[in-house]
């Protein structure tokens, strides 16, 4: 399926130490007794529908103001509270292990004319009303990495404070079998934009926040060049390390230092929000779908390979099939059981679609829950389609324990799970480049993590906990990707001398490295059920 989201690294974003000390310093947290005595309305939704987030697959926290409302999607109390306060959620600590794992979603009506500036104190007033949140300003050390001029003459080149920065790049695949490599080559960028880029562009060797002890004044202009960290093995003596490539590229040296961040520390917040308003489903009602202005289908040409694309008032797609559609519409996994019914066709029969929103002026940008609800009104007007949500046994799998070899979670600790090596920097990608993907879990039981496995374990049904371990624990698995696990090279891997590494997918890092094991098993689903559907009318 072609993903619904695509992200790319920007430049110039802001982020750095200093900037975040200086919003430490006029940063007003408001008690729970002046929330209390105001009365002051323009602090204030003028109603807010507060709820959990379904539970789903992919989740991606997101917010947007779409004409008189303020949508929040999939966040976590961590995200609304950094959101509410303009901070990183990273900088937000303290308070009960859910933080950052139950979700909600959040949408209120707002008075005309309201800026994303004034959302802040409206959040911030509902976090207490809804959620009872206190917070305080407070700092921490954290492990950071300070950039610093070296003893080499400096290899950037003077830039244009004045004019426009940025930095192009990314991954230079090698098509020779040897090892990949990063690249950016950057243009105008000020120290401060250098410290807030060199983590996003590599997050594997810079995990903690850069701080600028250059001196440096301007801008400047230069290119770097890396190799990932889990390709080093591979790439042995040509491997360049991202020190080394700053050492190169800049002339700086980059070390690890530990600095005083502020932070926003959580006293207390209910799990629970307040009821909403009785009467909420008449002030907020379920926006309409948008209205198609164009809609354009025809059979796929036979070599059409599946592609798609969504701007602002368009959708093209090309290649899909009737089931393809409605997964995509529906938000279900790409292929399984999760979608069952309807003629042959409607898994053989490729379709090219073009469907065009009806907007005018002034009309808020379409978002994804938009282009579903499209997509959806479309198959059933054009494909005469018609479905509804059942129940079905069918292949699913459980989580079961082999040998569980799990740490024991320290008390009251975040629930979390990420990509990415844990506090430890326990790496077991070390030493084997065929095991390029890696996933640290912290603070999880075994339920909470088993309803992760859809989508970090590339299965297409939801998977249940039957391992009987109730504590909460810690853990980290190192995987060979999808991708690289179907690759040539992957499939030659073997313990052989001389060999590279081993290809080893989720299931079987899970059953070697933790001694957990996915176990197929036939079970009641909720599925999706294609009740009719026919081949779509003439344009």
């Amino acid at each position: 399926m072609i993903p619904k989201e695509h992200r790319m690294f920007q430049c110039g974003m802001r982020g750095s130490v200093q900037s975040l000390l200086v919003f430490a310093a006029i940063l007003t947290i408001p008690s729970a007794a002046n929330w209390a005595q105001s009365e002051n309305a323009s602090d204030r939704f003028l109603a807010a529908d507060v709820h959990p987030a379904s539970t789903g697959i992919n989740h991606a926290a997101r917010s947007f103001l779409k004409g008189d409302r303020y949508i929040v999607h999939d966040s976590t109390m961590a995200d609304m509270i950094a959101s509410a306060y303009g901070m990183k959620p990273a900088d937000v600590i303290g308070g009960p292990g859910w933080l950052e794992w139950d979700r909600f979603d959040l949408t209120a009506k707002i008075p005309p004319g309201t800026t994303p500036e004034a959302i802040r104190p409206m959040m911030q007033r509902l976090l207490w009303e809804r959620f009872q949140l206190l917070v305080h300003q407070d700092s921490k050390p954290v492990p950071a990495f300070a950039l610093k001029v070296g003893k080499d003459k400096l290899k950037m080149k003077p830039g244009d404070a004045a004019a426009p920065g940025g930095c192009k790049g990314g991954s230079q695949n090698a098509g020779d079998g040897s090892a990949a490599s990063m690249q950016y080559d950057c243009v105008n960028q000020t120290m401060e934009m250098i410290v807030a880029n060199l983590g996003s562009m590599a997050r594997q060797y810079v995990p903690g926040p850069v701080v600028d002890q250059t001196g440096l004044k301007g801008a400047w202009n230069f290119s770097l060049k890396w190799t990932p960290k889990g390709q080093l093995a591979l790439a042995g003596g040509e491997g360049i390390t991202f020190s080394d490539a700053v050492q190169n590229g800049l002339g700086l040296r980059l070390e690890q230092a530990t600095v005083p961040m502020p932070v926003l520390r959580v006293e207390s917040v209910n799990e629970d929000p307040t009821p909403n308003a009785a009467n909420i489903g008449n002030v907020l009602p379920p926006l309409a779908p948008a209205e198609l202005e164009v809609s354009m289908i025809r059979p796929s040409k036979p070599d059409t390979q599946m592609s798609g694309k969504a701007s602002e008032d368009q959708l093209q797609l090309s290649g899909f099939t009737l089931d393809q559609l409605i997964r995509w519409a529906w938000s279900l996994p790409d292929n399984g059981p999760l979608l069952s019914g309807g003629p042959d066709w409607v898994r053989k029969d490729k379709w090219d679609i073009v469907a065009k929103a009806a907007r005018k002026q002034g009309d808020p940008a379409l978002d994804e829950e938009d282009w579903d609800r499209i997509l959806q009104k479309l198959l059933a007007e054009r494909f005469k389609l018609v479905v509804h949500t059942g129940e079905m046994t069918a292949d699913a799998y459980d989580l079961i324990a082999v040998n569980a070899k799990l740490k024991k979670a320290d008390q009251g600790e975040r629930t979390r799970c990420y990509q990415g090596v844990g506090p430890d920097n326990r790496d077991p990608r070390a030493g084997n480049p065929l095991l390029n993907k890696v996933r640290t879990c912290q603070g999880i039981t075994m339920a909470q993590f088993a309803s992760t496995l859809q989508e970090i374990a590339d299965v297409n049904t939801p998977v249940r906990d039957k391992t009987g371990l109730h504590e909460a624990y810690d853990f980290t698995i190192g995987f060979t990707g999808a991708g690289r696990l179907q690759s040539s090279t992957a499939k030659t891997a073997g313990n052989e001398a001389g060999d590279p590494g081993i290809a080893m997918s989720f299931a079987d890092a899970l059953d070697k490295e933790i001694g957990l094991r996915l176990q197929r098993v036939k079970r009641p689903l909720a599925v999706l059920q294609i009740d009719r559907a026919e081949r779509p009318t003439e344009n």
